[in-house]
């Protein structure tokens, strides 16, 4: 069944028209018409069943049939913050990805070594509707404005977090991220630019209680290492 990103959606709507967007999609594109299912979902958990009851290019409206809360909610929350690579592309495949295995919360980070100092956030936001369309799933990742490190730090030092890491390459004592992660908890992940995070920023970060981590015995790609994450935490935390 299609699924359609319906944001501003009331969690007890019986009617809801279409975005002129998504109705271009769904009548154009997809060719609906009158009677038609489709799946409509807010971003915060809520997935609707609906019926097309008018199929218009600019305003396609629908019947809610019923409504389900929380749907596909996970039992932990995951924010992870890392530096946008030179080459968008790979940023994007990364967001794309970490949609579909799962996280809560993405933060572009802008370091001292970033190569990247800014990122386009709707057309990022596109990429990421699209992968949670795909997983179909009823939460959309929230997108944050690029953020200064020594900002992020401040921004997020009082955040009910359980657990904080950051991952870097320097050859310093770190711990395997599998081995310290505690089921069910919030979690929030630093990764840094593709030369990594100064040695100032990583000292920072300890000493806002951010734990030091491995994420193996290669050196990743900003996006592999970040995936990476997205992944060990997901995995400890399956039902």
């Amino acid at each position: 069944m299609h699924l359609f990103y319906t944001p501003d959606i009331a969690a007890h709507a019986t009617k809801y028209t279409l975005s002129e967007e998504e109705s271009k999609h769904c009548v154009r594109v997809l060719r609906l018409d009158e009677g038609a299912q489709i799946m409509l979902f807010d971003g915060k958990g809520n997935l609707f069943n609906g019926e097309i009851i008018a199929a218009q290019a600019k305003h396609t409206e629908v019947r809610i049939l019923s409504v389900s809360v929380e749907f596909g909610k996970r039992n932990h929350y995951l924010h992870l913050a890392v530096a946008p690579t030179k080459n968008i592309d790979r940023f994007e495949w990364f967001l794309e990805k970490a949609t579909e295995i799962g996280v809560d919360e993405i933060t572009p980070l802008l370091c001292e070594r970033s190569e990247r100092k800014d990122v386009k956030i709707e057309r990022l936001n596109k990429v990421i509707t699209a992968a949670t369309k795909q997983s179909l799933t009823a939460y959309h990742p929230i997108l944050n404005n690029t953020t200064k490190f020594t900002d992020f730090l401040k921004l997020n030092h009082h955040n009910d977090y359980d657990q904080k890491f950051i991952a870097h390459c320097l050859d310093k004592e770190k711990d395997s991220l599998s081995g310290l992660i505690v089921p069910k908890g919030r979690y929030c992940v630093l990764i840094g630019p593709e030369g990594d995070f100064s040695s100032s920023e990583i000292g920072s970060a300890l000493q806002e209680s951010y734990h030091a981590i491995s994420l193996g015995t290669t050196r990743l790609r900003t996006e592999t290492a970040a995936l990476y994450a997205c992944m060990e935490i997901n995995l400890v935390n399956r039902d």
